[in-house]
């Protein structure tokens, strides 16, 4: 019993800072389900004296969930391209091979991450209009997966210096070709560090504005993050669509993130110790 006592203010405060974080969430959907003149009241009511749809409905007239269909198609793809088909090779090869030029690669995929991005929007935009990416679904998608790989590469190369060496040579005496040690071998032994690394970037891509606002000039192809932008306007905003977006915007995050979440703490933790 006195250990239980004793525990009891850890167990307290454990339970106001997660109140803490939560209570945006749930300030966030009753707002969504509020009118606006409950909104707008001075008085502070938790709950509101009546509830609707109605903010739900005017994000559906103004085609926010072709927004989200587009965000679900860019950040999908460019996260599987990012972290199964670039990444992991890359982070293979410098994990388990010293070649010349090893380090200096290293050295420039992190000096990649010392810059705002948005520094390179005007370059960017430039290129992808001679190119004609502009207002493309591929254009974006090469854009998420740039700004990603580097630390894409970094996530799995830790973790796959935590896989012993041998496993390789015995693959390779079974007849494995180097592809083979890889998508047939380390891959699926690293799904933890690879479920990590895909919740980063797609977390990522998820959140990412100002390219986005940027190529994406059409409406019909704007991303989640700047379908909310659209309802904020110049001098009013109806705060009830604005919330209610952002609750549709959070959904497939939430889904992502649960159905990862069995590998996701494993991943985060792996590569704090080498072997």
């Amino acid at each position: 019993m006195s250990s239980r006592i004793r525990d009891l203010p850890v167990v307290v405060v454990t339970f106001a800072i997660i109140g803490l974080i939560l209570f945006p969430f749930f300030w966030m959907i009753i707002s969504s389900l509020k009118p606006s003149t409950d909104l707008l009241t001075r008085e502070l009511q938790l709950i509101g004296r009546s509830l609707t749809l109605e903010n739900y409905r005017g994000i559906l007239e103004a085609g926010f969930f072709r927004f989200v269909l587009n965000s679900v198609f860019m950040c999908t793809t460019a996260t599987i391209v990012c972290v199964w088909l670039i990444s992991s090779p890359a982070a293979y090869a410098i994990s388990r091979y010293h070649f010349p030029g090893r380090n200096s690669i290293l050295a420039m995929v992190g000096f990649t991450q010392m810059f705002p991005w948005v520094i390179l929007v005007t370059p960017v935009f430039m290129m992808f209009w001679a190119l004609r990416l502009v207002n493309s679904y591929l254009g974006l998608i090469i854009v998420y997966i740039a700004i990603t790989v580097p630390f894409s590469i970094y996530m799995l190369l830790g973790y796959f210096e935590t896989i012993p060496k041998v496993l390789d040579e015995a693959a390779v005496v079974d007849g494995c070709s180097p592809l083979g040690v890889i998508f047939r071998v380390i891959l699926p032994i690293s799904l933890p560090g690879l479920v990590a690394t895909s919740a980063y970037t797609f977390a990522v891509t998820w959140n990412e504005f100002v390219f986005a606002l940027t190529l994406m000039t059409q409406t019909e192809k704007k991303t989640v993050p700047v379908g909310v932008a659209n309802f904020l306007g110049q001098y009013t905003t109806d705060w009830g669509v604005v919330m209610a977006a952002s609750v549709v915007a959070t959904v497939p995050t939430v889904i992502f993130f649960l159905l990862l979440q069995r590998h996701l703490v494993a991943g985060l933790a792996a590569g704090a110790v080498k072997q």
